[in-house]
């Protein structure tokens, strides 16, 4: 398993510039071995997931500008915990996933299908 793939085996895509997102910060959802929580899923914030995550004590809307975190709003893509994604899915607020900027390590917490079920459609013009 490639750091550097995504959840298809291919080269793995930007999640995120703005806010700048991933574990190293560099807009991909990569992990390594220090990464503990394995932020390995990118996801489009939802008002219904950021409620659900505060209420799991990892409040993503509120900026700490001590940490440079802008705080997210609905519609900021961000690099999720496979873990809190798979809580919020089994809690039935899991938000959108972005497959082609997901990590292929998000497929040793949560099943293709589930990912596939929630994959972002953008709107056709």
């Amino acid at each position: 398993m490639s750091p550097n793939h995504n959840v298809f085996g291919q080269e793995l895509q930007p999640c995120s510039t703005d806010p700048m997102t991933g574990y190293f910060r560099d807009g991909c959802c990569r992990t390594d071995a220090q990464d503990r929580g394995r932020h390995v899923v990118c996801a489009i914030m939802t008002a219904e997931f950021l409620a659900f995550t505060r209420r799991r004590g990892n409040d993503l809307s509120t900026p700490r500008p001590e940490y440079d975190f802008p705080g997210l709003k609905p519609g900021d893509r961000w690099c999720l915990c496979a873990l809190r994604w798979r809580e919020a899915y089994e809690a039935g607020v899991a938000p959108p996933v972005i497959l082609e900027a997901s990590a292929e390590a998000a497929l040793q917490y949560v099943d293709m299908s589930m990912l596939l079920a929630h994959a972002f459609k953008a709107p056709k013009p």
